[in-house]
């Protein structure tokens, strides 16, 4: 059911926000969706075949791999839902850094 992103496509999927702060204050439904909406983070799931391929935009390689979390801009990509998952396609060039875990980033808001 997981999309194969086509061309220079990355997909991603998006962490979940948990329903407590790390303070045990509830999260509101919809303070959880948007906080999903604009999230800044994802998991790299798979790349399409084009995806880091032109050498003049990338004389380093590419900027991340499968299995890497990466930050983007928020609000960027085509966002979609698989069984209760978002994902979120996004072209090669919109990854700005990787990063070991986002569990101890946030969103500045």
């Amino acid at each position: 059911m997981i999309p194969d992103p086509k061309g220079y496509k990355v997909l991603v999927a998006i962490p979940g926000i948990e329903e407590k702060t790390a303070g045990g204050i509830i999260r509101p439904d919809q303070l959880r969706r948007q906080e999903e909406v604009a999230s800044i983070f994802g998991y790299v799931v798979s790349m399409g075949a084009d995806a880091y391929q032109d050498k003049n935009k990338f004389p380093n390689g590419p900027w991340c791999k499968v299995g890497d979390w990466v930050i983007f801009r928020s609000y960027s990509g085509t966002r979609l839902k698989v069984e209760d998952q978002e994902f979120r396609l996004i072209n090669d060039d919109t990854v700005e850094a990787v990063v070991d875990s986002p569990a101890k980033i946030e969103r500045a808001w």
